[in-house]
């Protein structure tokens, strides 16, 4: 009786257990339905542990399930343990063992990997050289799993020696433990006009809401904020102070030229549907980012589309989808902006684009495309990859597409001229993934992400630097005796063929790279003011230099003080350290071919009122002579003396100077009376005594004898601007 009975017991415990398994199985294949793999793999685990080892098919698969599971939320190890037990019961198809294969490279087990890829190789019924072969030949409508193959086993027989040449690769690279925590960090974002703040999504304990993601078994992440301080020192990061982030999930965040506006990836919560990333915009208002609101891309519901990056220039929005008409797997897109709406979708093709996933692209201020891919050869996982932005422009041929796919129902695959596929080889990246970069400035270095040396697969922040000699240009857009202007725009052609209009950035700055033995013509303009003209060339150096140059701009619509021009005293005789400022304006009324002004000189309210005007009159008319006699022509110019009638206004800019003044300060017998100190009264006069210049026209010399406007001389480009005709 009592054996009868343990084997009843017996038996009750292995029924329980088969139900308790199954029951495990379906709440599994549910959350991975809607994408919780963490959730899943859960499940699938404790099935497995519940499934008795006799039943070894059974065992197998959901092995392979638990397995896939792990995959893709980035446990390696646990993934290739799971996939080895798939193939010990038999159960690994090719999926499965290119999937043990591509977690083995990731590993960095290159050894395992090649004799998985080998194995992979033999199931497929053919053998290496056929297939190396077919891929040599670029044998058309090879299947991505081919293909892949043949590019896995390449990386599993070279990544060793790859890694053996680390030392040539002239990167240095350091984890930032300011910026990482015991949780993930990933997609930094320098911005700022000194690259003096950083941006990056984080899933660590500050992050908003309580629950954890059934996707990744952490919070949802956050966009956190550093701020560098004058000694160079980051700041301990914290969530930004905005409404942008949620209890879903923020990440990957990129920024507009003017940091106007913010591109990120947002992830919508959905108990019983799949989650589809979507990329989203915020718009910055002061100091502080609104709510994100989703870019719509396309129609499609289906896909992903995710990792923002906008071009240099502004046109085009790069990012990652997974929708009809790609390569395989996920690939690279770029929309054209309008505004903030899409124009047009385009995918960027070969060999950017390949069967394996494409991701996180992002752009180096000098134009180079910097993206993450396990498609192409290296050495496992996510590999940085870099196209140059000289080999980056492209030719498309339209494609006709489902209209319910994308709203201007066609897309582009695009051609590239001649891109080349840079591997930046090693430490750069690693056996584990390498992705999202972010520059300082147009120097190569920075800050990436990468889950290198993580047993959870979680990814940290890196920083980067490669030694290279750089020369570059910056430059400040200016108010002449005044501000910044943010609204400035610089024109730079140069003669070998570059072309460009650069936005100054918030403090009227801008940074371009140079090339020795060039010349280039830099034009500064702004709606309201005057142009004004710079040239540069420069010869080799054996270090990286930094070229300055200012951009003075004169309003057109007030007065414009000419500053260091000197006359003997009590008479209108130009005195000889009054040449640089006066070769100055020449120069200026040269590069401003149509305009005429007023040359105005004034004194302090000392002596007769007719003795003042008349002493301010000659020293107007000093002025213009030296003007004439130096080219420039005497009907653009009206001299005039005002004496003591005009006296100053302060400007604001002034006040840093003389924190005793206000703006708008007009500086009046009255005025300078009431301020008792001699010395103050003292700096007022000599502020009165000036010589200033008012625009009258900006036409001249654009009109014929019968009021029609003359013929301009053929432009060499079409859309060349017109303040570039008089550059050369």
């Amino acid at each position: 009786m009592r054996c009868c009975r343990i084997i009843l017991i017996t038996i009750a415990v292995l029924a329980l257990a088969a139900c308790g398994a199954d029951t495990a199985m379906k709440k599994g294949d549910k959350f991975f339905a809607i994408g919780e793999y963490y959730d899943a793999a859960s499940c699938y685990k404790k099935a497995y542990s519940q499934t008795k080892a006799k039943e070894k098919p059974l065992r197998g698969q959901r092995a392979l399930k638990m397995a896939d599971c792990y995959r893709r939320i980035n446990f390696t190890q646990k993934a290739i343990a799971a996939y080895n037990n798939a193939v010990r019961y038999k159960q690994a198809d090719t999926t499965a063992l290119f999937s043990l294969a591509q977690l083995q490279l990731k590993n960095g087990s290159y050894k395992d990997a090649e004799k998985t890829f080998l194995l992979l190789i033999d199931s497929l019924g053919t053998t290496e050289r056929k297939l190396t072969s077919l891929v040599n030949s670029h044998t058309s409508h090879l299947s991505p799993l081919t293909s892949m193959t043949i590019t896995g086993l390449q990386s599993a027989r070279m990544a060793p020696q790859w890694k053996a040449e680390a030392d040539y690769s002239g990167y240095t690279v350091k984890k930032q433990d300011i910026f990482n925590s015991r949780r993930a960090e990933y997609s930094p974002a320098l911005v700022g006009d000194d690259s003096d703040q950083l941006y990056f999504s984080s899933t660590r304990n500050q992050a908003k809401g309580d629950e954890v993601s059934g996707i990744t078994g952490m919070k949802n992440a956050d966009i956190f904020f550093s701020q560098k301080d004058d000694k160079g020192k980051w700041s301990k990061p914290e969530p930004i102070e905005s409404d942008l982030n949620s209890e879903e999930d923020e990440g990957a965040c990129t920024f507009s030229a003017d940091f106007k506006t913010m591109f990120l990836t947002v992830c919508k919560t959905d108990p019983s549907y799949p989650r589809y990333a979507q990329i989203a915009t915020a718009q910055r208002s002061d100091a502080s980012w609104g709510k994100a609101t989703v870019l719509d891309i396309s129609r499609d519901t289906l896909s992903t589309f995710a990792h923002p990056a906008p071009s240099p220039d502004g046109r085009w929005l790069y990012f990652v989808s997974d929708m009809p008409g790609g390569l395989g797997g996920y690939d690279i897109w770029r929309a054209e902006l309008i505004g903030n709406s899409i124009a047009s979708v385009e995918n960027v093709g070969t060999p950017i684009n390949t069967p394996g996933d494409e991701m996180f692209p992002t752009f180096r201020p000098n134009g180079d495309l910097y993206f993450s891919s396990n498609g192409h050869p290296g050495f496992g996982g996510l590999d940085i990859y870099i196209v140059s932005g000289e080999k980056l422009e492209v030719r498309g041929e339209r494609l006709p597409v489902d209209s319910n796919q994308l709203d201007n129902s066609l897309t582009t695959h695009l051609s590239p001229l001649t891109p080349e596929i840079e591997h930046p080889g090693s430490p750069l990246n690693s056996a584990g993934d390498d992705f999202g970069m972010t520059f300082e400035g147009l120097h190569n270095r920075g800050y990436f992400s990468s889950n290198r040396g993580d047993a959870r697969g979680w990814d940290h922040i890196y920083s980067f630097e490669k030694s290279e000699v750089i020369q570059t240009v910056k430059g400040w857009v200016y108010e002449q005796d005044g501000y910044e202007l943010p609204q400035g725009l610089v024109y730079m052609v140069g003669n070998d063929g570059t072309n460009k209009k650069i936005s100054v950035r918030g403090d009227g700055s801008f940074e371009e790279e140079i090339k020795p033995n060039v010349s280039y013509v830099f034009l500064g303009t702004c709606r309201g003011f005057l142009n004004h003209k710079e040239e540069l060339r420069v010869e080799p150096v054996l270090e990286s230099e930094e070229y300055v140059l200012q951009f003075p701009l004169a309003s057109i619509t007030a007065p414009v003080l000419i500053d260091n021009i000197f006359f003997d005293f009590d008479k209108a005789t130009l005195r000889p350290e009054s040449t640089e400022a006066l070769d100055k304006l020449v120069e200026l009324l040269n590069e401003n071919a149509n305009v005429t002004i007023e040359l105005s000189s004034h004194t302090d309210n000392r002596g007769s009122d007719q003795y003042n005007e008349r002493l301010s009159q000659r020293r107007a008319e000093s002025v213009v002579n030296y003007l004439i006699e130096h080219g420039i022509a005497a009907d653009r110019l009206s001299p005039k003396g005002y004496g003591e009638t005009k006296p100053k206004t302060i400007k604001k800019k002034l006040t840093e100077k003389y924190d005793w003044l206000k703006a708008d300060d007009v500086l009046t017998p009255e005025f300078i009376e009431a301020l008792g100190d001699e010395e103050k009264k003292e700096i007022c006069h000599q502020l009165n005594r000036r010589t200033e210049f008012i625009v009258l026209r900006t036409t001249y010399g654009m009109y014929d004898a019968e009021g029609k406007v003359k013929q301009q001389p053929a432009r060499q480009q079409k859309e060349e601007p017109q303040e570039q005709e008089d550059l050369w």
